[in-house]
């Protein structure tokens, strides 16, 4: 709240700023008509003023959205990291403190290692996430079947979220599809993606992985998902750091930093592919396309 008002604030202040700038100006352009000098320098004068303001406007915006985004990242970290930091300390302290079957303690050891998995997965998210950013980075590439890194990624997929057979389908082509990948930071971007595709699936769970080896050069991946969609106008903005869904019906209860999809394009990108986001809008699901190149 604090940050739209001063978004507001800067908004009017520069609104007023340049309706006071041109009252000035026409005044007194209009009283020194007569001298052409003045009024060449006056025009000048006026336009240079205009740009300085609205350049201004332009960076106390962009500042501000900035501030937001990271407040938000930092906010859904915290959250990432105390959330589960709490539930172990919870579960510990009544294992210590009662006696309980051997079924009730087993189920504390299983809830406090799923909670001790999300825990690793948001600090390996992060870590992730700078050393995308890092400048002459190498791959580790080996050849690899992509079919194969597909299959596995959809287990583990199954597996995390708890999901039968039919919830994840994968379909392949007859022949290996063979490229040139760094297998970790491969399988990074595709349970990136399967684990967003559960996330934003309001209902029941149904994920599609289809690969695609055509004559050309390039090898095809689309994962399709049935949840809430993504609105046309947010399409271009997914892969951008600390993006979060604007969809109000379950994009607000979807813990997350807002990093898993600018990791998946700079992954990607670096392996000479491209990713995209296609959905017919919001409730009509989405698949993300990623394409690499073959061997």
């Amino acid at each position: 709240m604090r940050r739209r008002r001063t978004t507001i604030f800067f908004l009017i202040l520069g609104i007023c700023l340049l309706a006071i700038t041109v009252a000035l100006n026409v005044g007194w352009i209009l009283l020194n008509a007569r001298e052409v000098a003045l009024l060449i320098f006056g025009i000048i004068f006026f336009a240079l003023i205009i740009t300085g303001l609205t350049l201004n406007t332009i960076f106390l915006l962009r500042e501000i959205r900035r501030n937001e985004q990271h407040d938000a990242f930092l906010n859904a970290v915290t959250h990432e990291l105390k959330t589960p930091i709490a539930s172990i300390k919870l579960y510990l302290d009544t294992l210590l403190s009662r006696e309980l079957e051997p079924e009730k303690r087993r189920e504390f050891y299983e809830i406090m290692r799923a909670d001790n998995e999300r825990l690793l997965a948001t600090v390996q998210q992060v870590l992730q996430a700078s050393r995308t950013r890092e400048k002459g980075r190498r791959l580790d590439l080996d050849e690899l079947d992509l079919g194969e890194l597909l299959t596995e990624s959809a287990e583990i997929l199954r597996s995390r979220h708890h999901l039968d057979e039919n919830a994840v389908r994968v379909t392949l082509p007859k022949e290996p599809v063979l490229i040139m990948g760094d297998v970790r930071e491969l399988q990074t971007v595709f349970t990136n993606l399967l684990d967003n595709a559960v996330k934003y699936s309001p209902d029941e769970v149904r994920v599609s992985i289809r690969l695609v080896a055509g004559p050309a050069r390039y090898a095809d991946v689309f994962i399709k998902d049935q949840g809430i969609g993504i609105a046309r106008g947010d399409l271009k903005r997914v892969f951008k750091r600390f993006y979060r869904s604007s969809n109000t019906r379950l994009a607000p209860a979807v813990k997350g930093t807002g990093l898993g999809l600018s990791i998946v394009r700079a992954i990607v990108e670096k392996h000479g592919g491209r990713v995209k986001a296609e959905s017919r809008g919001e409730d009509r699901g989405t698949t993300f396309h990623v394409r690499l190149p073959k061997q």
